[in-house]
């Protein structure tokens, strides 16, 4: 009995032996040396944490400047530089002036208008201290004082209106002076057609004896005003002043 049991002992050992080895299912197929990283990111995800993220570090081209070193500032800045030109141009057909230090300085231009008395330089290349005194005291020599002189007296050729309306108080349409006579109206319409203004109608009225007299009815009324000649803007003035 002891002997069978050994027999069978030994003969399940050696089909053991035989038989190939069984793969790790766990693996899967179709998987590389990556399996790891794959088993890894699969148990966080059913623990329910993300799984972290691969950074590849790629190289940097030997062409590219580093953010934030002046190499790059000088890229940025070109580039900016030539979106403004094509804006420009697109515009106004115009390119726009590169403002550089490198940039030549403008031309100086003179202009033969602007004087040169303010440059000191200028001027002592052209005259000197001597000759400009001789020249103002030449200048003070021909300078003549004007005295003023008082107005001649004006000869008044006939009444003076101003006077007359200062000399007066009474209103227009204020009789003073008796009037008589017949047709006063077409007589008062004939006789200040020959004015252009009141003022000469009124002149002309006192040198022919007026207000007392009125020889060609141009004062039917009996004011002392002739025509449509009036004080009130005279007196006024006198107020005024």
């Amino acid at each position: 009995m002891i002997i069978r049991s050994l027999l069978v002992l030994a003969a399940g050992v050696t089909l053991a032996a035989c038989q190939p080895a069984i793969p790790d299912s766990g693996r899967g197929a179709g998987f590389g040396d990556d399996f790891v990283e794959r088993q890894r990111a699969r148990d966080a995800a059913l623990a329910g944490v993300p799984a972290p993220a691969t950074v590849t570090a790629a190289p940097l081209s030997a062409t590219t400047p580093v953010p934030g070193s002046a190499e790059a500032t000088a890229a940025e800045t070109a580039q900016i530089l030539a979106a403004t030109r094509q804006g420009a141009a697109a515009n106004s057909g115009v390119e726009p002036v590169n403002a550089s230090p490198s940039n030549a300085p403008p031309p100086v231009v003179n202009s033969a208008g602007i004087s040169n008395e303010n440059n000191f330089d200028a001027v002592s290349g052209q005259r000197s201290i001597d000759a400009d005194a001789a020249r103002l005291a030449s200048n003070r020599s021909q300078y003549q004082v004007i005295q003023p002189e008082a107005l001649p007296d004006r000869i008044d050729s006939g009444p003076n209106v101003v006077a007359y309306a200062l000399q007066t108080s009474h209103p227009r349409g204020s009789q003073r002076y008796r009037r008589t006579g017949f047709n006063k109206q077409a007589k008062f319409v004939r006789a200040c057609a020959e004015f252009a203004t009141a003022n000469e109608a009124q002149i002309d009225f006192l040198s022919r004896g007026g207000p007392e007299k009125d020889r060609k009815g141009m004062d039917p009324d009996g004011d002392g005003y002739a025509c449509a000649w009036d004080p009130a803007p005279f007196r006024r003035a006198a107020q005024q002043g």
